[in-house]
């Protein structure tokens, strides 16, 4: 049996790549006359990274096949790819030299007790344990708190793409919502190529490009993205704007699995705020509201 077929996505990516570099970013001499084609040619980027035209051309119609890590290396500095982008070219090689005989099936995700028992002794930090599909598997009552919004509906787990792009509440939610928006896509994007084996994936984005223009549009950009750490804004319905650093940290002991835990500059309003979330949700919400202690 063979592998998933992602010729299409290797295309599409290296593609929307080359067009985004110009020549001159590129370093390469500029002639007379008009180009055919935005950004590099094919042949500018085989010269870049030191391949035959035939071979690139190869390449980018989607067959990564028994590429070595050294030529993946080479394209990847001709078309200038950052991190994320570079780690997606070898996870998109590596499922094209993987058969679906050789790719093991994970395990059902759970969240062990021990993890729960740890998010819950975090009671001044936000914190939560999502998959590749940024579902939240696990979290916190402040998280919950905080997440109140994403919780007042009824389905389980919680999707955090979902919730962006399916939920009015959403863009209240992220005053940053263009920004938050480009990142799950990303994310989830990042995910596909990771795991193209994983259905449940494959069902969310069709439901997204089905039921979100902005999704669908976001989602043919092939943009990836590494989301390790940074600065989050929400507008909180109870404790109104908070500006929180966020850790992401893979759990060694459960792949697939992150656990992202936010923080407020000491002394900042955003700190009140935290501790007025943590008041609220330790006290009781109002009626109308999602009670943060309630688990997912």
């Amino acid at each position: 049996m063979q592998g998933v077929d992602n010729r299409d996505e290797v295309r599409q990516f290296l593609a929307s790549r080359r067009a985004r570099i110009t020549p001159e970013q590129a370093g390469l001499p500029q002639y007379g006359g008009s180009r055919r084609v935005p950004g590099l040619r094919r042949a500018e980027v085989a010269l870049l990274a030191g391949v035959s035209p035939d071979y690139y051309v190869r390449l980018e119609r989607g067959n990564l096949a028994g590429v070595s890590d050294s030529v993946l290396e080479a394209v990847a500095r001709a078309l200038q790819l950052d991190d994320a982008e570079r780690s997606h070219l070898h996870d998109l090689a590596r499922v094209a030299n993987t058969t679906a005989r050789t790719h093991r099936r994970p395990s059902r995700q759970q969240v062990r007790p021990a993890v729960q028992q740890l998010l819950d002794a975090m009671t001044d930090a936000p914190t939560f344990v999502r998959n590749g599909r940024l579902d939240i598997l696990a979290i916190n009552p402040l998280g919950q708190a905080l997440y109140a919004p994403a919780f007042a509906g009824p389905q389980r787990p919680v999707n955090l793409a979902r919730f962006c792009f399916l939920d009015p509440a959403a863009e209240q939610f992220h005053p940053n919502w263009d920004e938050a928006a480009g990142t799950t896509v990303a994310l989830l994007r990042t995910e596909a190529g990771r795991d193209p084996y994983d259905k449940a994936l494959t069902d969310l984005v069709g439901e997204l490009v089905t039921r979100s223009e902005v999704f669908r549009t976001l989602w043919a950009a092939h943009n990836v993205r590494l989301h390790h750490t940074g600065v989050k804004q929400f507008h909180h319905p109870v404790v109104g704007l908070l500006s929180l650093g966020y850790e992401a940290m893979p759990l060694p002991a459960d792949p697939g699995l992150t656990m992202t835990a936010y923080h407020a500059e000491p002394g900042s309003p955003s700190q009140d705020g935290l501790r007025l979330l943590a008041s609220w949700a330790a006290t009781g919400a109002p009626a109308d509201a999602p009670d943060p202690a309630d688990r997912p």
